[in-house]
């Protein structure tokens, strides 16, 4: 039986970058920290919004060692994304070695091959590990949809898949999965803004997004909704959203990254091919935020 870090709170981090080259590992210490204590159950760093296709093998190394070093008991659960089956492989294994308490397994980066190729990927970084896992599926990001009854089988084949990040923007994924599969896999929310939708579905996690900027926000959302259901929270899921619909835009890493600069959370620095927003985009996206922080609510520390 496999523990279960996949519950709760649980930021998709961003990585902060210096200014001129290098991940500023200093500051995702001291960001790692504000999620803990705010309340975040877990971290999930080397996913999309984590920038991980941009960093080299090393970086993600040093990555999950930061975070390791600053863990405490709390779950580091990286995302496992590689252009290759071997060099995710490779990843996962690493994680391990260095400690980690679970991993996000994601399809092949790019690759828009057919069932079979995308279901043997999967499995191989499954049977690479014994830790708990955790399947992403974004069928609109990665060009492939894990239905219900596909999910169902690699958990048959494969017990330490333990959860699936649910990020197909159907809230029924989630009732589905329980019907099939009972207790045997936990569903937890991938998009921001259904976050109030899926946990009333019965998810019991959330990997969130604009956590990096507003933690203790987002704890008390998702804690309303789990304990006193989606009308206790509808003032501050109705203040939110306009932020939350920031995660699911294609420019949703200079989005969030940008939330974090104008809190103070961060910088809005990304790493190429990606460049800061500029001009009318950015004015835009300014022009929300700052209207929703201006009317911020104050939450429970």
């Amino acid at each position: 039986m496999h523990t279960q870090p996949f519950r709760g709170v649980l930021p998709a981090l961003t990585t902060p970058f210096l200014p001129v080259e290098g991940i500023d590992h200093s500051f995702l210490a001291e960001h790692a920290r504000a999620m803990f204590a705010a309340g975040c159950a877990g971290l999930i760093p080397l996913g999309s919004l984590g920038e991980s296709a941009t960093l080299t093998f090393d970086e993600k190394l040093a990555v999950l060692r930061t975070l390791l070093a600053v863990a405490g008991d709390k779950p580091i659960t990286p995302g496992i994304a590689a252009l290759s089956t071997q060099e995710a492989v490779r990843l996962a294994r690493a994680a391990e070695e260095l400690g980690c308490k679970g991993l996000m397994v994601l399809p092949a980066y790019v690759h828009k091959g057919p069932r079979q190729e995308h279901h043997a990927h999967v499995a191989a970084v499954l049977r690479s590990v014994r830790l708990p896992c955790m399947l992403y599926n974004n069928p609109i990001a990665y060009g492939v949809d894990f239905t219900t009854e596909w999910i169902a089988q690699l958990a048959e084949e494969h017990g330490n898949l333990v959860a699936v990040k649910e990020s197909s923007g159907d809230a029924r994924r989630v009732t589905a999965l329980q019907a099939r599969c009972g207790d045997r896999l936990a569903a937890l929310v991938g998009l921001d803004d259904m976050v109030v939708e899926g946990v009333a579905a019965g998810a019991v996690g959330w990997v969130a997004g604009l956590v990096n900027a507003l933690p203790r926000e987002s704890v008390a959302l998702f804690e309303l909704v789990r304990t006193r259901g989606p009308a206790s929270a509808r003032s501050l899921y109705e203040w939110f959203l306009p932020l939350l619909r920031l995660d699911v835009v294609p420019e949703f890493v200079q989005l969030i990254k940008l939330v974090q600069q104008e809190l103070g959370m961060g910088t809005e620095r990304v790493r190429p091919p990606r460049l800061p927003l500029s001009g009318a985009a950015r004015e835009a996206a300014l022009s929300t935020i700052r209207a929703a922080l201006s009317v911020r609510p104050k939450v429970d520390a």
